[in-house]
């Protein structure tokens, strides 16, 4: 099986002190099959910007060489598009970049790794996994 690991979850990696129970997960799976998504490393940039933290942005950079970045690609898009329809019309939107992270996994058919379950869980045929818990 292989994983999207959402913004929450790579932060908790990012930390002085990473999450334990993160890091025991995540040296469990294989390193081809852990993946980061554009939106979140756009989510994680722009936190160290807004705080002035040049030390993450070079944690990133590590990062990046490790993960594999996936894109918000056509299919995303369409994925994307069809997700927004369908949960407006059922009145629980998702906040759009949650709602693009969700749909690159789909799109890329991956496990969705974050502690965001409450949001995510609304994503139709979306699989999800929480490791913070």
């Amino acid at each position: 099986m292989s994983y999207l690991l959402d913004t929450d979850t790579l932060s908790a990696t990012l930390r002085r002190n990473p999450d334990v129970r993160v890091v025991r997960r995540l040296a469990t799976v294989a390193a081809e099959e852990q993946f980061m998504s554009a939106i979140s490393l756009g989510e994680l940039v722009f936190g160290a910007v807004r705080r002035n933290r040049e030390d993450l942005m070079e944690r990133f950079e590590q990062l990046t060489d490790a993960l594999p970045v996936l894109p918000f690609d056509e299919k995303g898009a369409e994925i994307f598009g069809r997700l927004k329809a369908h949960l407006e019309r059922l009145g629980t939107p998702l906040a759009e970049p949650d709602l693009r992270i969700a749909a690159i996994a789909l799109a890329f058919d991956l496990t969705l790794v974050s502690g965001n379950q409450r949001h995510f869980e609304r994503v139709p045929d979306l699989r999800l996994e929480n490791w913070l818990a």
